[in-house]
């Protein structure tokens, strides 16, 4: 994706329609079946101006979306997440469960530890920020979908244009400080559910880092990397004080994420697929009444990052699984883990 450009882009394999007046569009016309590669360098350049594509009535078995996935980069894989026997739903172990389906096939119920786990996914975020090697594209793809009405939608805030519309001071700050943020899922979980919580440390776990304020390599524009995931920021020096911390953190958070900013995007369709690149954008899930009555199966395909900056200042380290996450996945109870006491 390197050196895609995005001012005055057309396309001939396909048309567009703007979602939203800064970034966000529906791409009419991809070919799942036979897709040309001109055709899939049309699609990533789309991406690279719009940060978030909408495709509707795909057709795609999980097959085909892991397969159309995997062109766009390397994937990440649920592998790590497997304990204690385990097993997936499907066959895919690239395929992430984004969805409310429990291991009988009935919606998880609203007070089960997995809802309060997904708590935390309703917070502005990216994906796989808490990882040594972050996310840049992620696909998720509507397999069973709630009543029409009952919610579910999925919001995305443009962190591009949010930082070009910064306050010249405060972007100065930024650029002069170089600030760095630590990511953990566990900051995330506890902000989301914070009484189901309330025992558990975010510090519990090592932290991953990155750069706050990025270049957007395939546009070649300023962004933030900011998400629920932050517990903190840093300076080479080291971590900030707490409520200097805290305050700069929830400055930028509420300035990405003002209504001007923030796209919703509708799920219509079984086989509607939206994708977007988390270097670029947060979003966040919506609940909604159709939570404990009806199913609503989504699967997500996340691609690794490969630009220089996929690492951050996590070189050599490896991703794992977090006790908290493997206990959530599996259904189990936060004591489970030994993070949070029985009380929970």
């Amino acid at each position: 994706m390197p050196g895609l450009t995005t001012q005055g882009t057309s396309f001939d394999t396909f048309s567009v329609k703007e979602l939203h007046p800064t970034y966000g569009a529906e791409i009419i016309g991809a070919d799942f079946k036979d897709m040309s590669d001109h055709q899939l360098q049309e699609i990533k350049a789309a991406m690279a101006k719009y940060g978030v594509i909408v495709f509707r009535n795909t057709g795609m078995s999980d097959d085909e979306q892991v397969k159309f996935s995997a062109k766009i980069g390397e994937l990440d894989n649920v592998k790590r997440f497997l304990t204690g026997g385990r097993k997936l739903r499907y066959t895919h172990f690239e395929l992430f469960d984004a969805g409310n389906v429990d291991e009988n096939g009935d919606p998880i119920h609203p007070d089960s530890p997995r809802s309060h786990y997904n708590k935390g996914n309703a917070l502005f975020h990216v994906d796989s920020s808490f990882n040594p090697r972050r996310a840049s594209w992620s696909l998720l793809r509507a397999v069973e979908l709630p009543p029409p009405g009952t919610g579910g939608e999925t919001e995305f805030a443009d962190s591009r244009t949010a930082f070009d519309e910064l306050d010249d001071a405060l972007k100065q700050q930024l650029l002069e400080k170089d600030y760095i943020g630590a990511h953990t899922l566990l900051h995330s979980r506890k902000n989301g559910s914070p009484e189901f919580f309330k025992e558990l440390d975010p510090t519990s776990e090592p932290m991953t880092r990155h750069k706050l304020v990025q270049t957007h390599e395939p546009s070649g524009r300023k962004t933030f990397y900011i998400a629920a995931h932050c517990h903190h920021l840093e300076t080479a020096d080291g971590p900030l004080p707490e409520e200097e911390s805290t305050t700069l953190l929830n400055k930028l958070m509420a300035h990405v994420t003002q209504p001007k900013y923030v796209l919703s995007v509708d799920w219509f369709n079984e086989g509607d697929m939206v994708a977007w690149d988390n270097t670029c954008v947060m979003h966040r899930a919506t609940g909604g009444s159709f939570e404990g009555k009806f199913r609503r199966d989504m699967r997500r395909t996340t691609v690794h990052d490969n630009s220089p900056t996929a690492w951050g200042l996590n070189e050599g380290q490896e991703a794992t699984g977090f006790n908290l996450q493997k206990a959530m996945a599996d259904g189990g109870a936060p004591v489970a883990t030994g993070l949070v006491k029985a009380s929970a």
